[in-house]
């Protein structure tokens, strides 16, 4: 996600909280209580994956019923997922990887995005692109803190949100890195929780999250959170999707 000049500046995806929680729903009614508990527990910022029946019906309750969560669609691989993400009401977007095509559509959204990358030469074509902000996936198979500190010193300006295989217990490794802006993540959201509706447990473990570098300075408070409404910026900052069109998020 990429800055450009705006006289409105919002928060980056990568800044608002520690973790991003990558969330799969199975059953959209339970997309509001989650988002909630998610909220509540310092992780505003909740990426509801493209693979199920339910997610977009789930971004859509999210959006429209818990105004301090920014929902954002993971798993986008096509324009068709960006055009169904968008009109579910996806403030944001990410993926697993990319190609010329669906960037020019994730570009072409008007909100931020992240890219998906685990080569040093994917990285250097999104800098070309303006494109700053990306997803390193799959983190721990790609090789890691390692690989992420040998990018530090050749290609400063990128940054990333390392997700796949990133626990409560290694994030702090990836959150201590210069060129590392938050973790994606699961932890938060065990199984048996979610089944059992136990949104405290999930709300308790959010807070533990949120707490892995909450702490430090630089971090937005949720309570200045843009409205989906708001002025935001299509790059790596949050703006809204009738702004000019610019190099990406």
């Amino acid at each position: 996600m990429t800055s450009v000049p705006s006289a409105a500046s919002a928060p980056s995806v990568l800044d608002l909280a520690p973790v991003l929680p990558v969330v799969v729903v199975d059953d959209a009614a339970d997309a509001v209580p989650l988002a909630r508990a998610l909220v509540a527990g310092g992780l505003p910022a909740i990426e509801v994956t493209l693979r199920t029946p339910a997610a977009l019906d789930a971004i859509r309750a999210i959006a429209a019923e818990v105004p301090d969560a920014v929902v954002g669609a993971g798993t986008v691989v096509s324009p068709e997922g960006v055009a169904a993400a968008m009109a579910a009401g996806a403030r944001f977007l990410v993926s697993p990887g990319w190609t010329d095509t669906l960037l020019d559509a994730m570009r072409g959204s008007g909100v931020p995005f992240l890219p998906g990358v685990s080569t040093a030469s994917e990285v250097v074509a999104l800098l070309e692109w303006g494109v700053r902000e990306m997803k390193f996936f799959p983190a721990e198979a790609a090789g890691g803190t390692a690989f992420l500190k040998s990018l530090a010193g050749p290609l400063p300006t990128a940054r990333f949100c390392p997700t796949g295989g990133v626990s409560l217990a290694s994030a702090p490794a990836y959150l201590a890195l210069p060129n590392v802006g938050c973790v994606g993540g699961t932890w938060m959201l065990p199984a048996d929780a979610l089944r059992a509706g136990d949104w405290g447990q999930v709300e308790s473990l959010a807070r533990e999250a949120s707490g892995l570098r909450g702490r430090s300075a630089g971090r937005t408070p949720t309570s200045g959170l843009p409205g989906r409404d708001a002025d935001r910026t299509p790059t790596s900052e949050l703006r809204g999707r009738d702004a000019g069109r610019a190099p990406q998020a």
